[in-house]
């Protein structure tokens, strides 16, 4: 037989186009249109529906950036009509290759009950099936007028994304308002020939199956009369029957589908928005499940679940009874979908505490995954939190977007730092936002590692990112694909029934150990630095409040603020969400986040002075108020006193130029360029700085990466980097022991003060950067004289080795990665730490000197960038930063220096001093959490850590006495199969494992 393959296929390609797809509607008739367009933010759906509408016709323009246009819809069903099933046809202007990210809208009834959200790819509403002639039909649309910010040229500047900058013109043109005819024959025509179409195409061009397919479908075309294809769609459907009735081969790889819309609870739109992004996507998904018997959709984020209870109850309604009905799954047990590279300790336990408490309060119903499909990149401390809470599974997808290696499972047991292993899952389809395309599935198949092992993998359902959900069209493409030679299988199930089918059949699956590192997006450590800063300073002024509202509680009968720290951890978790925290969204967000963190920082400081005050009593004595899990100036661990300070510092002038700080512990050289030349361990002899190196440097690279702007660093922007050596002015500093440089460049400047403490054996460095760069990185670098071939940087609960070295390319990508409080060097017996305040990107790197041949191993804090987009002013204006380089470091010091340096003093006056509420005898072990028991039991609840790496057993004593001690799980519930702690009267002894986590409920007597 001749090859007529292409003729066929393109064939079908035009029939589809041009003849049966627009038969779907046969007949249609306009409707009449009017619009009242709010004059600013959205107004509540009552005001949008009382209002006055002015009639519009079908090609005006309308919607300016961001606005909010309620469109009234009228007609009247033409008696011809008469039993057929009749659909409202409402084009607001749509691209369909933009779902989510573009202009979209919320039908309403008259009376307000919400019927279904539109989008560019869900623009039909049904008003009945069969419908009665003469049927009056009345709508209203809450049409959003958001612009397009990711165009088809991507990652081009924009003013878009602030309503204060963003314009008044408006962005779309109404495109068709009708009432149609919708003919279910046609439509089921065209899933057919899709779906025999998108598989014949995945098919080996030899096989016999992809020929079977070819003919059946040229069939059924012959049978299409092109002037007639509402009377002859049966026909042509009858003729595909057959090859759409023979069952997959035994072998067949087995997909669970997971009704999907990954909803980013604010990126290319502000918080407000998404609040009515989740509203459309759950009014059109349990209209769906209301019509499709096998549907099941799932949704994470609880936040986004408490937005629709309380902005749109009439849609709560309906998810909660599609929630009782199994068909409706709350995912992930999560406050969001946060970044889980920089969130702290603390912060990170609360999203699942957060998340899963929602969840179980409303619908009884625990979460057993963490369901994070395009988060950038997983901490290695994460394992052993997920597990303390309760769960033990993990699905993403995005490590599929890595640039250089390929991951080798798609199923996994994942190994924190710990030693805790959670069951993890990468769905095959590398995609979140799945459409049940041919492509999508094959892909899925063939791209499986785990093949002879295992057999299932997960694909999330549904247009997502904006929002959108599924769609009728993929569900009836995944019942064709059922159970259909030549594919894979399909089943909607849930993300539940997908993890105990995976588990069971693959039960010694690989392990995986240390963080899953995402080879892309590096430059969300740096983006926004403001909004990293407000973060970090929000976790640890949550956990002061916390300790010393508890401490006040006990010892006072200060009235714990359970309501408003409840709320206070609820805003800060939301701002973790993972194009928040990363800085990866448009302006509107980060200056909305800025005066969110102001606002959090003034209430949580009003909590904690009130509480400190109730503790110090009336009096003039200044006491030192100890937030830090270490001992501080004489005073304890969470308790106050009077501070003792032993030594001093002086300032001299060195030689040839600069100065010299010195307190018998360090002796630092500043030369007359306002570098460190030398940093010099007293104590031991040692040299810090490498020979011929300067510390303190200030480095600036263009940072002009390929594409994803504010996400992205690549790694030639290294090639070209310009030392910042030239100082305006050096001079000692106002306070003590300092010195004060101040230089320039560009349109920026930057001012630094060295300064040393008596008593301590760290450079404090302070930095504010006037910036105004565009497309610039900023980076401050350390050349130490350390042999090391690998290093620690902080992260949740422990912290992390990486590599120095470049031997393989999985240690080449590293090449900015995260930290928390600090990263540590260390040879055997001496180390250094650098420490920080609020900086998370970093990199290290060594070479081979060539006068000694010893080895310089530099450390480079990240700054500031610059990107221009989504946000063309990024991090424009001044920025603060502290940092503090602490030589002679072992591990313990580096996590005592990150505490303090995060934890400034806070000084009272008062008459007494305040005994810590809990101590701990090792120093090991960090308590990161003291607070009162969420349930207002009045239990006092301490979390706390090993934190040098190795075991030890650690005894800790309330200073209050106690009742009963239980061993929690993160939701303050007893801890299944944990052993009872050794107590004897109010002391408390814990064995631990290196970086353990262990939560205590102390019940008071």
């Amino acid at each position: 037989m001749h090859d007529d393959r292409t003729l066929v296929e393109a064939r079908l390609k035009r029939v589809l186009d041009e003849r049966i797809r627009p038969a779907v509607y046969p007949e249609s008739v306009p409707l009449d249109v009017a619009v009242w367009h709010a004059p600013g933010e959205p107004v509540p759906v009552a005001e949008g529906l009382a209002a006055a509408p002015e009639p519009i016709e079908v090609g005006a323009r309308w919607g300016a950036p961001w606005g909010t246009s309620w469109f009234c819809v009228t007609g009247t069903v033409p008696e011809a009509w008469a039993g057929r099933t009749v659909e409202a046809l409402l084009d607001l202007g749509f691209d369909e290759n933009m779902p989510g990210f573009q202009c979209e809208g919320l039908v309403y009834r008259p009376d307000g009950t919400p019927v279904k959200g539109l989008n560019p790819r869900n623009q039909w509403v049904r008003i009945g099936a069969p419908v009665e002639g003469g049927e009056q039909v009345r709508l209203h649309i809450e049409a959003a007028s958001n612009p397009v910010i990711l165009d088809y040229h991507p990652f081009l500047p924009t003013q878009l994304g602030d309503k204060e900058t963003a314009g008044s013109a408006p962005q779309y043109r109404l495109e068709r308002m009708d009432l149609a005819v919708f003919d279910e024959t046609v439509w089921q025509l065209v899933i057919d020939l899709e779906v025999l179409g998108e598989l014949m195409a995945e098919l080996p061009v030899e096989s016999a199956r992809r020929w079977d397919i070819l003919r059946a479908v040229e069939r059924a075309l012959d049978a299409v009369d092109l002037q007639d294809v509402g009377g002859t769609a049966a026909a042509a459907r009858a003729l595909l029957a057959e090859v759409l009735s023979v069952p997959a081969v035994p072998s067949a790889h087995r997909i669970s589908a997971v009704g999907h819309a990954h909803i980013d609870s604010a990126w290319l739109w502000p918080l407000r928005e998404t609040v009515r992004k989740v509203a459309r996507t759950t009014s059109n998904m349990t209209a769906l499940i209301e019509d499709e018997p096998d549907f099941v959709f799932a949704m994470s984020q609880a936040q986004q679940w408490a937005w629709v209870k309380e902005h749109r109850p009439e849609v709560w309604a309906r998810v909660k009874k599609a929630v009782t009905d199994g068909r409706f799954v709350p995912a992930g047990g999560m406050w969001v979908e946060s970044d889980t590279n920089m969130p702290g300790s603390e912060a990170m336990a609360r999203q699942f505490v957060h998340g899963k408490r929602f969840f179980l309060d409303e619908f009884g119903i625990e979460n057993d995954e963490a369901w994070l499909p395009d988060t950038f990149g997983f901490a290695a401390g994460l394992p052993q939190i997920v597990k303390a809470a309760g769960s033990k599974w993990l699905l993403t997808q995005k490590i599929s977007w890595s640039q250089t290696n390929r991951f080798p499972h798609h199923t996994f047991q994942w190994e924190g730092i710990d030693g805790t292993r959670i069951f993890t899952h990468f769905p095959p389809v590398d995609t979140y936002n799945c459409s049940m395309k041919g492509s999508e599935i094959a892909h899925a198949a063939r791209n499986f590692k785990d093949k002879g092992v295992a057999r299932h993998s997960l694909a999330p359902t549904g247009w997502g990112d904006g929002g959108g959900g599924t769609t009728r069209e993929m569900i009836a493409k995944a019942g064709r694909l059922r159970d259909l030679e030549g594919s894979a299988t399909v089943v909607w199930e849930t993300p539940e029934r997908f993890f105990e089918k995976a588990e069971a059949e693959y039960p010694n699956a690989p392990v995986w150990v240390g963080e899953l590192y995402l080879e892309l997006h590096r430059a969300t450590l740096t983006s926004q630095a403001k909004t990293k800063q407000g973060n970090r300073r929000s976790e640890h002024l949550l956990r002061e409040a916390e300790l010393w509202a508890a401490t006040a509680t006990v010892r006072t009968g200060f009235p714990y603020p359970y309501e408003e720290l409840d709320r206070i951890w609820k805003t800060v978790l939301l701002h973790q969400f993972h194009d928040i925290l990363p800085g990866s969204s448009i302006a509107w967000v980060h200056r909305e986040a800025r005066r969110t963190y102001e606002k959090v920082a003034e209430e949580l400081d009003g909590i904690i002075d009130a509480a400190q005050r109730a503790l110090a009593g009336e009096g003039s004595a200044a006491l030192l108020f100890n937030s830090a899990p270490h001992r501080r100036e004489g005073v304890p661990a969470g308790g106050a006193g009077t501070p003792l300070v032993e030594g001093e510092a002086a300032l001299a002038p060195r030689v040839n130029g600069g100065y010299v700080l010195d307190n018998g512990l360090l002796r630092i050289e500043i030369d007359a360029r306002g570098l460190v030349v030398s940093a010099y361990d007293l104590g031991v002899g040692r040299e810090t700085v490498a020979p011929g190196q300067a510390a303190n440097l200030l480095q600036i690279h263009p940072d002009f990466p390929n594409m994803w702007d504010a996400w992205d660093v690549d790694e030639f922007y290294r090639n070209t980097v310009t030392d910042l050596v030239d100082a305006d002015e050096i001079v000692p500093g106002e306070d003590g022991a300092s010195v004060r440089i101040v230089r320039s460049f560009g349109a920026s400047r930057v001012t630094q003060v060295l300064s040393l403490a008596p008593g301590e054996r760290r450079l404090g460095i302070d930095t504010e950067v006037d910036w105004h760069e565009t497309e610039k990185f900023l980076k401050l670098a350390f050349p130490l004289d350390v042999h090391a071939d690998r290093y620690a940087s902080e992260t949740q609960f422990g912290h992390f080795y990486r590599p120095t070295h470049t031997n393989t390319s999985w240690e080449a990508a590293k090449f900015e990665a995260c930290n928390h409080r600090f990263v540590h060097i260390e040879e055997p017996g001496w180390g250094v730490a650098l420490v920080n305040d609020s900086t998370y990107g970093h990199d290290v790197t060594r070479t081979v000197r060539d006068t000694d041949s010893g080895t310089t191993t530099t450390v480079r804090v990240s700054l500031l960038r610059a990107p221009r987009f989504p946000d063309p002013e990024t991090d424009q204006g001044v920025h603060r930063f502290r940092h503090a380089l602490v030589p002679g470091a072992a591990i313990g010091d580096a996590v005592r220096e990150g505490w303090r340096i995060n934890l400034p003093q806070r000084r009272v006056t008062g008459s007494r001093e305040v005994a810590p509420l809990v101590t701990v005898d090792q120093d090991a072990v960090v308590v990161t959490a003291v607070k009162l028991a969420d349930d207002g039991s009045g239990d006092v609840v301490v979390r706390f850590h090993e934190s040098h790496g190795g075991r030890t057993r650690a005894a800790l004593t309330a200073g209050f006495e106690i009742a009963a001690v239980t061993v929690t799980d993160l939701l303050e519930r007893p801890l299944a199969g944990a052993a009872a702690p050794l107590r004897d009267g109010d002391r408390v002894t814990v064995p631990l494992r290196p970086f353990e986590l262990v939560t205590l409920r102390l019940k008071r007597a």
